[in-house]
């Protein structure tokens, strides 16, 4: 057996990452990111664009609407934030 300590690589914990585009920064160290998809519909054949809302968690209040930002699962944070920001990929255009 082996006495090194656990480290999250070697604990096998494995946490989702998605990237979205922040649609609300009205809230105090919360943002609201949208994270769209393409699925094909089994009925009709067609593409449709899916989209799902995360309340992530953005501990300085850095990150403004129209943000593209990759969002990281974490523990619950409150009654609906169940991720936080992990990183900030392109800026908004209009900033």
């Amino acid at each position: 057996m082996s006495t090194e300590p656990k480290t999250e690589a070697t604990r096998g914990t494995h946490r989702r990452t998605l990237v979205g585009t922040v649609t609300s920064d009205k809230m105090q160290k919360t943002v609201v990111v949208i994270v769209s998809h393409r699925v094909r519909s089994v009925a009709y054949k067609k593409y449709m664009t899916k989209r799902v809302k995360y309340k992530a968690h953005s501990e300085n209040n850095e990150f403004h609407i129209g943000d593209k930002v990759e969002i990281v699962e974490s523990r619950p944070l409150s009654k609906d934030k169940r991720w936080r920001v992990a990183k900030l990929i392109e800026k908004a255009r209009n900033a």
